[in-house]
């Protein structure tokens, strides 16, 4: 009997046993803190802060767009939640932010620097800059900061820049001195230098190649470091779930070659610059293309294309002269043959409407002809090249792209093997025989190039036009004013 009572008992202490370690399971499970990931994917959204910059983030004809701003978006996508991009102006502000309720991470173009790291932690770097001083065409070119002594550098607030001068001054240049411009934007900087308003300017090496034909004064003196990381800044505080998950994507992206043909789309287009073509092309934008600008956006508009491509297409073929006359017979604002102004319709080559429509039409013809499988932007330059060099000539470049190991689809590798097609131990064994390929190449970066200083031409212009439009406002007196005060009129934009 007592041997009974005291298998009951143990059973019944385990059973308590078991009833408490369970309660306890219960209780420790439903007060674990929830991981950032986890508050990510429960909300489906994924917060970001950025600022606007030709290499970052801005707002053109085709929506939102940026190399920064893209990239984020993929992060999203691959999270399967949406992007809540919050843009600040100020670098100090958007530091101090992250973490914060505008935002999970930055994503600004950012140094990972050794002073940042102490308050920040930063992904796997995704790309690499070199700090560049820059100074106008025309004066003396400066060899080292000894040679700036004594000139006007200009640098952004809170950037990494100044941690460099600070480092060369402490080590290098005791009698280093700079001014900090109140902008967080280095195209600015590069219009000053333009301008001539400051003699030098720290920039980095990816905002001075992309900014570099808006701007042709500003020129490359030398560089003051070389290979900084690029990277998204985290907060220092809370866990690292969703640090962990960006530097998994960020493997991933660049393991599939989707980081370089990202960074080609921004930055593929930056090596082929002159100062002399692009001092000329922005003259002519007001010279010439203000003739034109209403028809390239209606045209546009009626085949659902971006004018501002058209343009660039334009002036590649006749500097926006709709008389233009090539050797070769080739004529008009499009630069049409013969039997291509046929086959389009066009009766006058020399009518900038019908030159225009019929290029357009011509161009998407091409495009057509693209495998659909290729997506863009690299449909876009592969109808380009088309449209330059002949469809068949474009398909054997296919062709030998593939034969090398390359991607028949991707306009980076293609672009590789179009000049191979003038070599005869390669053409002779394609379909199409001989081709001038170098010409392709050299015909979609001019247009790429173009095309880059006409958005971002546009975005200043428009930012300049709000910049005057906010003054006028603001210039004109409130109903409270004195009637004795004089009126200001507002500025006629």
């Amino acid at each position: 009997m007592n041997f009974v009572l005291i298998r009951m008992k143990r059973r019944l202490h385990r059973l308590a046993l078991i009833l408490v370690i369970g309660g306890l399971c219960l209780t420790l499970s439903a007060s674990r803190t929830t991981s950032i990931l986890e508050s990510v994917l429960d909300k489906g959204v994924l917060r970001v802060i950025s600022m606007i910059g030709p290499t970052v983030y801005f707002h053109d004809i085709k929506g939102d767009n940026g190399f920064e701003y893209l990239l984020a978006q993929q992060f999203a996508r691959q999270l399967n939640v949406q992007l809540d991009l919050t843009v600040m102006d100020d670098l100090a502000a958007i530091l101090n932010a992250v973490g914060g309720p505008k935002g999970h991470f930055a994503t600004a173009s950012l140094s990972a620097t050794q002073q940042r790291e102490q308050f920040l932690r930063f992904t796997e770097p995704y790309a690499t800059v070199n700090e560049t001083l820059i100074y106008r065409l025309g004066e003396r070119r400066p060899k080292n900061l000894r040679d700036v002594m004594g000139g006007r550098l200009i640098v952004l607030p809170d950037s990494s820049h100044i941690e460099r001068l600070k480092t060369l001054r402490e080590n290098e240049f005791p009698n280093l001195q700079w001014e900090v411009i109140a902008t967080s934007d280095m195209l600015e900087l590069m219009q000053m230098i333009h301008d001539g308003e400051a003699d030098y300017a720290v920039v980095d090496s990816s905002a001075f190649s992309v900014n570099r034909g808006l701007y042709p004064r500003a020129r490359r003196a030398f560089d003051l470091s070389q290979n900084v990381p690029i990277a998204w800044a985290f907060p220092i505080h809370g866990d690292d779930s969703l640090l962990k998950a960006a530097n998994r994507f960020l493997t991933s992206y660049a393991a599939s070659g989707d980081l370089q043909r990202l960074q080609d789309r921004f930055f593929g287009h930056t090596d082929n610059f002159s100062v002399g073509g692009s001092q000329l092309f922005r003259h002519r934008i007001e010279s010439r293309l203000s003739n034109y600008e209403t028809l390239f956006k209606t045209t546009a508009e009626q085949y659902q294309l971006d004018w501002q491509l058209l343009a660039a297409i334009a002036y590649q073929e006749s500097h926006w002269n709709p008389r233009a006359k090539s050797p070769t017979g080739v004529r008009g604002l499009m630069m049409l043959t013969l039997n291509t102004a046929k086959e389009m319709g066009v009766n006058n080559r020399l009518d900038a409407e019908q030159s225009l429509r019929g290029g357009t039409e011509y161009l998407l013809q091409v495009k057509k002809r693209i495998p659909k499988d290729i997506v863009e932007p690299d449909r876009t330059w592969l109808a380009l090249a088309a449209y330059n060099i002949g469809y068949g000539h474009l398909e054997d470049a296919r062709v030998l792209t593939e034969r090398h190991g390359g991607n028949p689809d991707r306009w980076q590798d293609i672009r590789k093997y179009l000049p191979l097609l003038q070599q005869k131990k390669y053409y002779s064994t394609l379909r199409y025989g001989f081709a001038r390929g170098r010409e392709p190449v050299k015909y979609v970066q001019n247009i790429r190039h173009f095309h880059s200083i006409l958005r971002w031409h546009y975005i200043e212009k428009k930012r300049i036009a709000q910049a005057l439009q906010e003054a006028a406002t603001d210039a004109v007196p409130s109903a409270s004013s004195s009637s004795l005060a004089p009126t200001t009129p507002p500025l006629s934009l």
